[in-house]
C-alpha cells in the first residue's frame, strides 16, 4: 500500500498552545506508527536560539532509515515500549562531543563497557520534563557499574539553563551533560525531542524511541535488562 507524506501543522515551541499540538502530533505518530517504521515519529524542536520566534520544523516522515536497518517486531517492544524500535543488528554511533558539569568534554566512548540510555532533551520541550522523573528514577533503580542513563541536555542556552531545569524537576540521580551546539541531533538522525537511545557496552546503538516514555515502568526494566544479562 502506497503511504502517504503526513505533515502536522506545527507551532513555535514557546507558544501557549506548544502542548495542544505536541498531544495532537504524538495521536497522528500512534496511528502511524505501524505504517511508516523507523520514520514514523513525531517531530518538534524548538527555536535555533530560544528565543527567535522562527521555529525549526520537521515533518512527521521527514527522518527514514533505510528499511534493512529495522528489525522486524521485537516482544520487547510492548507496553510502555511499543514505539521502540530495535536495529536489526547494533550500529555504531557517529562520534560527537559534549560537556559534563565540570565543562570536561565527553564523547559516548567514555562509557565503554557500560549499557548506556542516551537521552536527548532541551529546556523549552515540555515533554522531556514530564519523563525526566521517570529518568531519575531508572537511574536510581538499575544505574551502577553495568547501566547509566546520559540525560544529555541540546539547549542553546547551554549548562545554566539545562541545570536549572534539573533542579525544578527535582532530578537527584542524574549527573548534568550538555551540548549547546545541538549539532548532536543531526549527527544521530533524531528526528526531535525527546529522542532516546540504548547502546551497548561498545558504543552501537540497539534501537532508539522518539517522543516521551515512562522509563522506570516494568515494561522498559524488562526492555533493558534483557541488555544487560
Amino acid at each position: 500500500m502506497k503511504q502517504q507524506k503526513v505533515t502536522p501543522h506545527m507551532t513555535d515551541a514557546n507558544d501557549n498552545s506548544a502542548p495542544r499540538q505536541m498531544l495532537i502530533t504524538y495521536g497522528l505518530v500512534a496511528a502511524l506508527s505501524g505504517l511508516l517504521g523507523f520514520g514514523a515519529v513525531y517531530a518538534i524542536h524548538g527555536p535555533a536560539d530560544n528565543s527567535s520566534p522562527a521555529p525549526v520544523e520537521k515533518t512527521v516522515a521527514a527522518i527514514q532509515a533505510p528499511s534493512s536497518a529495522v528489525s522486524a517486531v521485537n516482544p520487547l517492544a510492548t507496553g510502555e515500549m511499543g514505539t521502540f524500535v530495535f536495529r536489526k543488528t547494533p550500529e555504531p554511533l557517529p562520534e560527537f562531543t559534549f560537556a559534563d558539569a565540570d565543562g570536561k568534554s565527553r564523547t559516548i566512548a567514555d562509557w565503554k563497557g557500560k549499557v548506556v540510555l542516551l537521552n536527548l532533551w532541551a529546556t523549552w520541550c515540555a515533554p522531556c520534563r514530564k519523563e525526566m522523573p521517570a529518568l531519575d528514577r531508572l537511574q536510581k533503580d538499575l544505574g551502577g557499574d553495568k547501566f547509566e542513563v546520559v540525560a544529555l541536555s541540546v539547549d542553546r542556552q547551554g549548562a545554566p539553563a539545562s541545570k536549572k531545569f534539573l533542579e525544578e524537576t527535582k532530578v537527584a540521580n542524574l549527573k548534568l551533560f550538555t551540548e549547546s551546539t545541538s549539532k548532536s541531533i543531526g549527527l544521530i538522525k533524531a528526528p526531535g525531542l525527546p529522542t532516546t537511545l540504548l547502546i551497548d557496552t561498545e558504543g552501537r546503538e540497539i534501537g532508539r524511541l522518539a517522543g516521551p516514555a515512562e522509563w522506570d515502568s516494568a515494561d522498559a526494566k524488562r526492555l533493558i535488562q534483557s541488555v544487560l544479562k
